[in-house]
């Protein structure tokens, strides 16, 4: 780590961004802004970006951080952390990151958990900390704070949990592109028979790791995983930005839930609740965007947690909810012991704000 200090109590952190799409320009913009963060440097996959300066990049006044498609000279601006945000994942490219010496904090939801990692990956990845004595830390919004951090945080007043459900709800119109609403996520299209297992497996790797972290915290015994995806028509048209319209009848919600079981009961699960119109054939309780943590116990708790308009970019705020999670852990990631570790392994994350 940097010997530079901005005063007795912090270090600095040297901190390089990996890939440059909508959460990692937040990220660039939380690291630039950070009072002990220092962007040094910047790894990017378009050709486009190549030579541009981060700041450019991510919309606030140049910083003298030229972006890189090399490794290499990523390795040589000596970061202490990468903040690692690709949308798929490089394996050779992290072991090389992890083998230097250098820590990462990422957002990928195949990282969060030893125990439920697939296991050459977990094989490969623990072999990296331990030769460059690095440490590798997955978190987010969600999975990340709404799987983990907020749990763990209501549980904090139980001494008996029967069960904990964490519902997401996302107006999908609201934030995400109608290409990706239709031709991706497959709204406005007639329901299938079933649902496409596939996607369900694909959003259940992160989830079911966050849910063994809380298992595995509280000492929650579970004997394996029960995934399904359901879907619910529309009751009435809804016309997205580009013109195109989601007619009734076609497919206007979507849940995938993810249950950790114990004797055949849910103790711990994970509900995503997607939709483009609440006026649905099924009777799902949705709110407005954001999260529903529901803890059914000695101590029964019920906490909703939406998201106002902050008053800025409405899609730069929403990339800020998964960007800050992660910019926030790097001070306490450079001091954590080599590995892959967990929220309830480090210190409470505290932001540094000013």
């Amino acid at each position: 780590m940097s010997n530079a200090t901005i005063n007795s109590n912090q270090q600095v952190c040297r901190v390089a961004q990996w890939a440059a799409g909508r959460i990692g320009r937040s990220a660039m913009r939380a690291v630039i802004d950070h009072p002990t963060l220092e962007l040094v440097g910047l790894h990017v996959h378009s050709a486009d970006k190549v030579g541009r300066d981060a700041g450019e990049l991510c919309g606030v006044s140049p910083v003298g951080v030229l972006a890189t498609s090399s490794i290499d000279e990523l390795i040589q601006s000596q970061p202490d952390c990468v903040l690692y945000m690709p949308e798929g994942y490089d394996i050779d490219a992290m072991e090389k990151l992890l083998n230097a010496g250098i820590n990462i904090v990422t957002t990928r939801s195949e990282f969060f958990y030893s125990q439920g990692m697939a296991p050459e990956l977990r094989q490969r990845i623990e072999t990296a900390c331990k030769n460059g004595a690095a440490t590798l830390f997955a978190t987010g919004s969600s999975p990340g704070f709404s799987t983990v951090v907020l749990p763990l945080a209501l549980a904090y007043i139980s001494r008996r949990i029967d069960c904990i459900t964490i519902d997401e709800f996302a107006d999908i119109p609201a934030s995400t592109t109608p290409e990706m609403i239709t031709d991706v996520m497959g709204f406005g299209s007639p329901p299938a028979e079933e649902f496409d297992q596939r996607r369900v497996d694909h959003v259940a790797i992160g989830f079911s790791q966050s849910l063994q972290i809380l298992a595995s915290a509280m000492n929650i015994s579970i004997d394996g995983f029960k995934t399904e995806g359901e879907f619910a028509v529309a009751k009435e048209a809804v016309e997205l930005a580009n013109g195109y319209v989601i007619e009734p009848g076609t497919v206007g919600g979507q849940r995938i839930t993810v249950s950790a079981m114990s004797d055949q009961k849910p103790v711990l699960q994970f509900r995503a609740n997607w939709y483009c119109t609440r006026a649905l054939d099924q009777e799902w309780e949705l709110g407005g965007s954001g999260w529903r943590v529901q803890v059914e116990g000695d101590t029964p708790v019920d906490v909703n947690i939406s998201f106002p308009r902050s008053g800025g970019n409405y899609a730069d705020q929403m990339s800020g909810l998964t960007a800050h999670p992660a910019v926030n852990a790097v001070p306490y990631v450079c001091q954590a012991a080599p590995g892959i570790v967990t929220n309830p392994e480090l210190p409470v994350i505290v932001p540094l704000i000013g």
